[in-house]
């Protein structure tokens, strides 16, 4: 063989390995790009799961939220209207007294709906948006959630509404993550509107016990006996008459916001009847959870 024939040969086994290198690049080249083009999508459908689980959550912080503003403060106002409305031709003072009580709970109502609806779209300067001329008169700027600093106005509107209600307080108090103590006084703001509610001129008792690394809340309401469907003999002060108290089973979401809100801080929340009569809602909410 010649030395042409040599050197032809050579520069075509050369190209032919070019050749085969630029094939085995270009699908090297396709299955990157094929592996790229499923990452983002797969990175975009974990975006879109993670936003709608985001936009679930929210929602149902809203709801409960919604439900923990309505349904104590219109309880409370069913509660002094009824009262109102069988005291009107008898007693006057004391049907304006419940009225006064109405417009409060209505007011209060409506300032905390205007605080949410500020939290999810505020306006420049940290105020609600434009409400007109008739909310402007009830108008606050943005304030804290409620917390256990508050429990004392919520038990006198409780107790003002017909349900005498006793507070104890033990342990050493200390400040508490802002979670933790929305959720200690919703627990107790839910528990006794409910016992308000059902109780049938009853009374119920709040316990707020500081326990080293976890708070500890529990609410006993007197009421009806589950063994002999009668009501516990107690006086009422002030407030609503028992037979004018809103009757019912409600929905059952206010207890399951708040077992939602005491597992988000790995709690636990136990609510049930009592035999004697009555309920009984127990929570307790770690304190060094990270």
């Amino acid at each position: 063989m010649g030395e042409d024939e040599v050197l032809t040969a050579a520069l075509a086994v050369a190209c032919a390995a070019v050749l085969g290198l630029a094939v085995a690049l270009a699908r090297t080249r396709r299955r990157w790009q094929a592996a790229v083009g499923e990452r983002g999508w797969l990175l975009e459908r974990e975006r879109e799961s993670a936003a709608e689980a985001a936009i679930a959550a929210e929602r149902d912080r809203i709801a409960r939220e919604l439900h923990d503003i309505v349904s104590h403060n219109v309880s409370l106002m069913v509660v002094q209207a009824s009262a109102a409305r069988e005291v009107l031709g008898t007693m006057p003072d004391e049907a304006a007294t419940a009225l006064r009580a109405v417009e409060d709970a209505g007011r209060g109502a409506m300032t905390e709906l205007r605080h949410l609806l500020g939290l999810l779209a505020p306006a420049p300067g940290g105020m609600d948006g434009d409400p007109g001329p008739a909310a402007q008169a009830v108008a606050a700027p943005l304030a804290p959630q409620p917390g256990l600093d508050r429990l004392g106005p919520l038990v006198d509107r409780i107790s003002f509404a017909g349900l005498p209600v006793e507070v104890h307080v033990s342990g050493e108090p200390c400040p508490l993550p802002q979670g933790v103590d929305v959720t200690a006084y919703r627990i107790i703001q839910e528990a006794l509107t409910n016992a308000l509610r059902h109780g049938d001129g009853g009374k119920a008792q709040v316990t707020v016990r500081y326990a080293g690394h976890a708070l500890r809340v529990e609410i006993l309401s007197t009421g009806p006996s589950v063994l002999t469907g009668t009501a516990p003999s107690a006086t009422v002060g002030g407030g609503a008459p028992p037979a004018a108290r809103p009757r019912g089973e409600g929905t059952g979401r206010g207890l399951l916001g708040l077992r939602e809100r005491v597992a988000i801080y790995g709690g636990e929340l136990d609510a049930r009847r009592r035999l004697g009569g009555g309920f009984r809602v127990r929570a307790r909410i770690p304190l060094d959870r990270p």
